[in-house]
């Protein structure tokens, strides 16, 4: 006997009903299609690099892409792009944030914001090699505001061995 969402198999006046994998309707699948599970974005749909740059985390904000795409920092072929420039997989960008230039390659299309171990998965790092090694430099030549020691000024210890050797109390 077959009963919606399986099979009934009558046991010695018991039954049992075996069922049936049922997959997702394509209305739920589309509704998951955002979700975790689902991070990629479709090659036809339409994206702005400004939400580009704050979905792989390039910036903190949504309007701080704009905002870097409405002073000329954000360059495609040599020219800067405005905000609403629809990204496409392939396309290659030069992004200038507060800490770094970056030149990148864009993988896949991301319009939510993800983990960055994920995010960085949808663009190719291409940053040229004196970059990196400008901002390696730069931080290891870092100065905390700490004062070297024995330089500068005296301690409260060096003080008072130099008031008691000049005779002061």
């Amino acid at each position: 006997m077959i009963h919606s969402g399986g099979i009934v198999i009558p046991l010695g006046g018991r039954s049992q009903t075996i069922s049936f994998f049922t997959p997702p309707a394509p209305i739920q699948i589309l509704r998951n299609f955002g979700s975790s599970k689902f991070p990629v974005m479709p090659e036809k749909e339409k994206l702005r690099i400004d939400k580009y740059l704050w979905s792989i985390r390039l910036f903190k904000t949504r309007s701080e892409a704009a905002e870097a795409c409405g002073k000329g920092k954000v360059k495609y072929n040599g020219d800067s792009v405005k905000a609403s420039k629809t990204v496409s997989v392939g396309d290659e960008y030069e992004v200038k944030t507060e800490a770094k230039r970056w030149r990148i390659k864009v993988t896949g299309l991301l319009d939510h914001r993800l983990q960055y171990s994920q995010a960085v998965d949808y663009y190719i790092d291409i940053t040229p090699a004196e970059e990196t090694e400008r901002l390696q430099f730069q931080a290891a030549s870092f100065n905390t505001g700490k004062r070297q020691s024995k330089i500068g000024r005296p301690t409260k210890k060096d003080r008072r061995e130099l008031g008691e050797f000049l005779g002061e109390d």
